[in-house]
């Protein structure tokens, strides 16, 4: 299955939900400051157990960085 993650093509096994994509490429996803959108939508952090990734989506993930 092919899929976009921040730009760039990915194959994955099967469908995940956001959980599951974030662990299977290494993102520590209770990390505060990330987001994540799908097909530019952004999705809460509650609802990445619910959000499935399909064939074609594209998938940004974002790391805020604070500092002055």
């Amino acid at each position: 299955m092919i899929v976009y993650v921040n730009g760039e093509k990915k194959e994955i096994e099967r469908s995940m939900n956001i959980y599951e994509l974030l662990e299977y490429l290494g993102v520590a996803y209770r990390e505060i400051g990330l987001a994540v959108s799908v097909n530019g939508e952004v999705i809460a952090k509650g609802e990445y157990k619910n959000r499935k990734i399909m064939e074609g989506d594209s998938v940004e993930i974002i790391h805020i960085v604070g500092g002055g």
